[in-house]
């Protein structure tokens, strides 16, 4: 590696006389940095096309094709670059990609703990004792809000036209709004891909969960692509069938047998808990449909006198319930436990958790989202017992799905 000798160090600072001078919006640190990654596009780029700028070619027929600017924000604050292009358009730079924004570093570490759940306070404090680097809350705001651009980009981005399953689900913040804390849901839709892995389709927020605003989502779904979902697996909210089925009307419908459980067991008094939820096991246990039928009938035998409710929620949701039952085991394992959008409602609590009121939609938008995007670095490999599940897939929707 080339290093700096003094004599060459002394000349550059020989040309400052404040700090502002040094590090400022004009500084020569700045001016070095941009001067360097310049150099280095162009070099890529002479390396590419196989000869050096104002000399003959020899054998190559590509050619350079003048420049694009970009702006590049970093730790150094921004800077205006020029990407040498060919005529090929074959110049892949890498020391500052095509796209690429951010000349990340530092930042990487302030968007890492944020994403671990850290508060502002508990970043600058953290980073004093690691680095002895002293950041202002002015800084970590700024490079957080940054990520609000990705965040619109990914949103957008066009999706599959097939998804196995999908997940529909929300979680609850609060969020400070006109002087009053409220509740937030942030809109979650989970889906498995053909290939088997998890990938997060998009995020939403409101100030309550309805049919009306997840038929919004579905549709938007839609219009970035999406043509085809075999399962969707969702809440007990009223009419959310309706809205899945207006958007995919062949796609089946199961409630999510985590929240009706849950939802059940609300009105169960702790001593009884145990055994009410083993009770109602052997009900979404069951191997068919009719011993699914005998076992809520049993259940509602034995604990109708003290929770009556429960069995009525059971029954009045029980067309969704037993969409589970018309399919073979492979499958009902991915959709009944409903672990992958469980899992990620964890990573989301956990960054959250810190944080008890949010001071706007942004600054819980930009934590769940972080959160979600270090998980998902990790939903690389199908999910368990994926190959067949897919193979019963393909015998039970013959014409919409191909192994």
């Amino acid at each position: 590696m080339t290093k700096l000798n003094d004599e060459l160090i002394e000349q550059i600072t020989s040309q400052c006389k404040t700090k502002e001078d040094l590090f400022g919006e004009n500084g020569i640190v700045k001016q070095l940095i941009k001067k360097t990654l310049q150099k280095a596009l162009d070099t890529e780029l002479e390396e590419h096309l196989g000869y050096k700028k104002h000399t003959k070619r020899q054998t190559s027929a590509n050619a350079r094709n003048g420049y694009m600017s970009k702006q590049l924000k970093g730790e150094f604050g921004e800077i205006e670059l020029e990407t040498p292009r060919d005529r090929e358009g074959s110049f892949e730079p890498q020391i500052v990609k095509k796209n690429q924004r951010r000349f990340d570093g530092f930042d990487d570490k302030i968007l890492s703990l944020y994403a671990k759940g850290m508060t502002t306070r508990d970043i600058q404090s953290t980073l004093q004792e690691l680095y002895a680097v002293e950041v202002s809350h002015s800084l970590i705001s700024r490079v957080t809000d940054e990520i609000l651009d990705d965040v619109r980009i990914w949103q957008a981005r066009p999706l599959n036209a097939f998804y196995a399953v999908l997940y529909l689900d929300c979680i609850v913040v609060k969020v400070k709004q006109d002087k009053q804390i409220i509740n937030k849901a942030i809109y979650l839709a989970l889906a498995i891909n053909s290939e088997g892995r998890k990938e997060l389709l998009g995020m939403w927020i409101g100030e309550n969960e309805g049919a009306k605003f997840w038929l919004s989502v579905l549709t938007e779904l839609q219009n970035r692509g999406v043509k085809d979902i075999l399962i969707a697996c969702v809440d007990g909210l009223k009419g959310f069938p309706d809205a899945i089925n207006a958007a995919f009307p062949k796609t089946s419908v199961q409630l999510c047998i985590v929240h009706q459980v849950r939802n059940s067991l609300r009105y169960v008094a702790s001593k009884n808990m145990k055994e009410v939820a083993g009770d109602l096991k052997q009900i979404y246990q069951s191997a068919t449909l009719e011993e699914a039928e005998q076992e809520l009938e049993e259940f509602a035998t034995k604990w109708n006198e003290l929770y009556p409710s429960i069995s009525k929620s059971w029954y009045s949701n029980w067309s969704n319930i037993s969409t589970l039952f018309a399919f073979s085991p492979e499958i009902r394992k991915i959709i009944y436990t409903t672990n992958a959008i469980e899992s990620l409602n964890m990573v989301i609590r956990k960054a959250i958790r810190n944080r008890r009121i949010f001071p706007s939609n942004e600054s819980a938008f930009k934590v769940v989202y972080l959160a979600i995007m270090a998980a998902s670095k990790k939903w690389t490999m199908p999910i368990r017992d994926w190959k067949p599940a897919l193979n019963k897939l393909a015998i039970e929707f013959s014409d919409r799905v191909t192994v």
